[in-house]
């Protein structure tokens, strides 16, 4: 590599042969006509000159590009899809050259407010064109949507106003020269750097369309993020010297990790290169584990399963073909193809940690001995405000637990008796509360500080009752179970079996009913989204899998309660905030701050609890200190910038990005005052929490102990330990992955996991290192 280049790029995971479709030139020279013909060649640029000439975009060839990414398609459909990244390329030069440079940020929001009018649902009318990405646009629409179903086009409209509209996101870290923080960006550039919006290009290039009815599960959208992400990382790499050195552009992994983190630009290259080989490997063992379930689940026919199967598989060609097409693209540094894409590739060379990477994620061992560790200073500029109300609160809250069966072993409740009295008012999740609601009642703090007991226990009932074991039937029967306990229109409920399905019946009902229809589904989807992240818990546990770290982040929001305890702030203040509002960049950015805030805050607290007494690994340290290769102080002291770097996200984004949003929806003067009380809602939370686990005895490391355990139907409640923290339980045997056991390891199938209870226990589910030979098979 010449000497003027920033880094030297890494060695890829690169499991899939790129395949070069036989119609590429045609691509080709259709794509110059077409680009002829829509006004994007010799387009004037605002500074002289034009955008592209035609030897500029000869030397992009992105016919060469969709011929690698959809080997498959056949000649007209390889045009179209050609014509389509013609079209995207262009933007992106194009608003480069007009508004970023300028940084006008008025004409940027008039320009991308029309593209959506180009893109009828119904087909119908659209205005006439100002410009060739308007023209261009119309044309492409009018090839496309009518052979594509609604479900695929309000899809595709979505991730295109998204590609579009967060270019605005860009343009505002450019203006304030602000770089993102790491979580920020893998989220925000998932938006604005398009793959999201090349997913649903493969649905048409493939010929086979995500069924509406699981397009949003959590299978279908970590399908569809993992390949977005390495999509993204993978640019990042290529692009750094064009976008960094030449664009003075700053939004670039690469770069958001050299300044978060401290490190030089070759450093911070290769941890961008780790995260998505990760994100590759989460894409593999989200097809192979949770499709098939999922499917089952479902009970998808066998069309929907094969269009399924297309679609990942479209996924897979984009990535192996978009790499093959950055190493000979003139628009990124590339001049070593050959090192990379050449040479020796396999086990003893430089290339052995990435090949290795997917069985590393399931060869740590757990019930590391961890012993105290000092917390590093957490920064949170927040007033902590407490309910007078509190001692109340905390008297209903242990009649409350008592009389659902948290407390006590009661023969007629399986499982009940997971904590005892001692403990719970340790835990104290009524002075959580009093922070969260200061100015509520006494009922609604009663009722806050119950979901709060309530999801706590869940949280500890699931891996006690069904996380030993390699069964998962048991938990999703469970699962199942409780999902009868959320009637929308608060019917009969079957008769609570255990506590936590006796404590989530009458919350349900106390909390639904104070909402209309359209609330309490919205609620109900919230409390839905938390009890399958349990099972997501288990699942990652049951592979003694280490989590991605993108998906760990997104997945830790759901675990921890965060959509369901934000949701009742929500729906409260959205009697007078408009929908509009909430639905807004700005609102739902500072919600996932606040989420991230908080849920690490847990992570720093429960670490010792969860790592050494508990086993588990689903841990944000944990996550860090396997993917930076470090100790737990070290990680810790990582995780508290990530804490940070939300809370000045946090800020910023109420000081600078709300008050546009005030603006352009006219709100008056009471739906202003609503949203300044949510905001400071959210505030309350953050501080509440952190106060709460400042002072609960949850994580005291004299109150330490070993998780109870319950057996599914066990009718004589738990197996109590010792109330001293001196009992060191030895990891159980099947957890342990030897560091020599390379042969054999497979994956769980969807039919361990959906076997009755009565069965014989499922094969332990064990690392793959062959998973993307399987894929290709």
């Amino acid at each position: 590599m010449a000497e003027n280049h920033p880094f030297v790029l890494p060695v890829f995971y690169q499991p899939y042969p790129a395949r070069l479709n036989p119609n590429v030139e045609g691509a080709r020279v259709h794509a110059r006509v077409w680009a002829k013909e829509m006004g994007m060649l010799d387009a004037p640029a605002e500074g002289g000159g034009v955008i592209w000439d035609e030897a500029e975009l000869d030397r992009h060839d992105y016919g060469l590009l969709c011929a690698y990414t959809h080997p498959d398609c056949d000649a007209p459909a390889l045009d179209l899809v050609t014509d389509w990244y013609v079209w995207v390329f262009f933007f992106d030069d194009h608003f480069l050259d007009a508004f970023k440079r300028t940084r006008d940020m008025k004409g940027a929001k008039a320009y991308l407010d029309r593209i959506p009018l180009f893109m009828p649902l119904d087909l119908g009318p659209v205005p006439e064109a100002e410009n060739p990405v308007e023209l261009g646009l119309i044309d492409l629409w009018q090839r496309t949507a009518p052979g594509m179903s609604t479900g695929w086009r309000k899809r595709f409209l979505e991730s295109t106003v998204n590609l579009l509209f967060e270019s605005l996101w860009e343009l505002t870290n450019i203006t304030t020269d602000r770089v993102a923080n790491p979580i920020e960006y893998i989220e925000m550039r998932r938006k604005v750097g398009g793959a999201p919006w090349s997913a649903g290009i493969v649905e048409y290039a493939v010929g086979a369309e995500v069924p509406d009815a699981v397009a949003y599960e959590r299978p279908l959208e970590v399908l569809r993020d993992t390949f977005s992400d390495a999509v993204h990382l993978r640019n990042d790499l290529f692009s750094y010297e064009r976008e960094v050195t030449d664009e003075g552009e700053n939004a670039n992994a690469v770069l958001v990790f050299e300044r978060f983190l401290g490190m030089g630009t070759q450093e911070a290259a290769n941890l961008v290169n780790d995260i998505l080989t990760s994100r590759l490997h989460q894409f593999e063992n989200t097809a192979l584990t949770e499709v098939p379930i999922l499917a089952a689940d479902k009970r998808l026919s066998p069309p929907e399963q094969a269009a399924i199967a297309l679609y990942a598989k479209g996924l897979q060609d984009w990535q192996a073909g978009g790499h093959e097409w950055h190493m000979r693209s003139s628009r990124y540094m590339n001049d070593a193809a050959q090192r990379v894409l050449g040479g020796p590739n396999g086990i003893g060379t430089g290339a052995a940690r990435i090949s290795m990477s997917g069985l590393k994620q399931h060869s740590r061992e757990p019930f590391r001995k961890v012993g105290p560790i000092a917390l590093p200073e957490i920064h949170l500029p927040y007033e902590l405000r407490l309910n007078p109300l509190l001692d109340q609160a905390r008297r209903h809250g242990e009649e409350w637990a008592a009389a659902m069966g948290f407390l006590a072993p009661d023969p007629a409740l399986p499982g009940s008796g997971l904590w005892d009295r001692e403990q719970f008012l340790g835990f104290d999740f009524a002075l959580c509360s009093a922070g969260i609601a200061p100015e509520a009642a006494q009922a609604e703090l009663d009722t806050s500080a119950d979901w709060l007991a309530w999801g706590t226990y869940g949280d500890d009932y699931y891996p006690a009752v069904f996380g030993r074991g390699r069964n998962l039937a048991p938990a999703i029967a469970q699962h199942q179970r409780l999902l009868e306990f959320l009637p929308l229109d608060l019917g009969p409920t079957p008769v609570p079996a255990n506590p936590i399905e006796m404590g989530l019946a009458d919350l349900w009902q106390r909390t639904a009913a104070q909402f209309n229809e359209r609330a309490r589904a919205e609620f109900k989807a919230t409390v839905t989204v938390m009890l399958e992240s349990w099972l997501w818990e288990l699942h990652s546990e049951n592979q003694n899998r280490v989590p991605d770290p993108v998906d760990y982040v997104e997945m830790r929001r759901r675990t921890f309660g965060s959509d369901m305890t934000m949701a009742l702030a929500r729906l409260k203040a959205g009697r007078e905030i408009p929908d509009a509002v909430f639905q807004s960049r700005p609102i739902r950015a500072m919600e996932t701050a606040a989420m991230d805030q908080s849920c690490l805050v847990n992570d720093l607290f429960s670490y010792r609890k969860e790592t050494e007494f508990e086993g588990q690994i689903a841990n944000a340290v944990t996550v860090v200190e396997e993917y930076l290769d470090c100790g737990p102080v070290q990680a810790m002291d990582v995780v508290n910038a990530l804490m940070s770097a939300r809370v000045e996200q946090f800020q910023f984004i109420a000081e600078n990005d709300l008050p546009p949003v005030v603006a352009e929806l006219d709100l008056d003067a009471d739906e202003q005052r609503a949203l300044d009380a949510y905001v400071l809602s959210l505030r309350d939370w953050n501080a509440a929490i952190l106060n709460w686990h400042r002072f609960t005895a949850r994580y005291q490391d004299d109150k330490l102990r070993p998780l109870m355990m319950a057996g599914p139907g066990a009718a004589g409640g738990p197996r109590a330990f010792p109330k001293s923290a001196t009992v060191e339980p030895e990891a159980p045997k099947e957890f342990k992955l030897p560091a020599t056991a390379t042969a054999g390891l497979r994956p769980p199938s969807w039919k361990d996991y959906l076997r009755r209870a009565s069965d014989a226990p499922a094969p332990v589910a064990t690392a793959n290192p062959t998973t993307a030979a399987t894929m290709r098979r």
